[in-house]
């Protein structure tokens, strides 16, 4: 596969873009795959959905879910067709008004102006039980989740600092629990399994898995606060740590914790991530840590990183040497 920069136009717009290709050898004709096609249409539209501030389908779920509403319901409250909402959900770019429009409805107060707007467009106990959502949103009242991601992530925002996803603690924990599962790694190993799981998704496809950043630090790349992280995901029974006695030193090794929970990861994760999940497992299973890091101080996202141990953009996943 070749990769190159072009700029490709979108709705009157141009974006540059690291277009992937593949080129015959004898007839040096370029060509695609449907694969290839979706993501170098990924590319654009995580661009063009961040410059017009359009949310993407992980916030545009989120905000509904925050409301309680069915997509149905929440196309109503907002004014657009029956199904319109779904197909946001499921991927179809809104125009740059209704994208705002939808942004501008995760303001609680701002939704409850919508709300009483369409007040007739719902049966009164859903009403009811909206508005009572609603008025907790405008009053402050926010889940530790919430509270906990605004410590440890500079912005929520989908960006290419965090592979275009909203970040996700409920993810990051069934990642952790998977690669204890399958791995049981130490922490140092642990982290460069978590940055090749996000960032070959994201190659692939052209989002990331989790939604969390990562920094290179001196044995490799690394998800930033990942300390504090881990410690939210251990306390939520999504793994525990073993202390293994080296002698010279103790390690920490992650296995299941209490919270048995396979078949969240179904829930969590759709197909291609899932198969990332396996993949990542499966290509470093065995290898002690010291030739995990090894192996990570091979990827440009390191070596270009490391001396001002800066947040790494995705877009370095173009660039992933030791994938399969």
């Amino acid at each position: 596969m070749k990769i190159e920069p072009r700029v490709l136009e979108y709705r009157k717009d141009q974006f540059d873009i690291l277009y992937h290709y593949y080129q015959c050898a004898d007839s040096g004709e370029q060509f695609t795959t449907t694969e290839i096609d979706t993501l170098n249409i990924n590319q654009v539209h995580n661009k063009y959905r961040a410059k017009y501030g359009i949310p993407f389908t992980d916030e545009i779920r989120a905000i509904r879910e925050k409301y309680g509403l069915t997509a149905t319901k929440m196309s109503e409250v907002l004014g657009l067709g029956v199904n319109v909402y779904r197909t946001y959900e499921g991927g179809e770019m809104p125009s740059v008004a209704t994208g705002r429009l939808i942004r501008l409805a995760e303001v609680p107060a701002e939704f409850r102006k919508l709300l009483e707007l369409s007040k007739n467009a719902l049966e009164p106990a859903e009403y009811e039980r909206v508005k009572k959502k609603v008025d907790h949103a405008v009053h402050g009242e926010v889940n530790t989740e919430d509270i906990l991601k605004g410590f440890w992530f500079a912005s929520q925002l989908p960006n290419v600092y965090n592979g275009y996803r909203v970040p996700s603690l409920k993810r990051v924990g069934a990642m952790v629990q998977y690669f204890a599962r399958e791995n049981k790694p130490f922490l140092t190993a642990l982290n460069k399994l978590m940055f090749y799981a996000d960032f070959c998704h994201f190659k692939r496809h052209g989002y990331a898995i989790s939604g969390i950043y990562y920094k290179a630090l001196p044995k490799g790349p690394v998800p930033d606060n990942y300390g504090s992280i881990y410690n939210y995901v251990a306390n939520e029974g999504w793994v525990r740590t073993e202390e293994i006695n080296f002698g010279d030193y103790v390690g920490d090794r992650f296995v299941v914790g209490t919270l048995i929970a396979s078949d969240v990861e179904d829930e969590l994760f759709v197909d291609t991530e899932l198969a990332i999940l396996k993949m990542v497992s499966n290509r470093f299973k065995g290898l002690s840590t010291k030739k995990i890091v090894d192996i990570s101080h091979e990827e440009p996202a390191w070596i270009d990183n490391v001396d001002d141990c800066h947040r790494i953009s995705f877009e370095y996943a173009f660039y992933l040497k030791n994938t399969v």
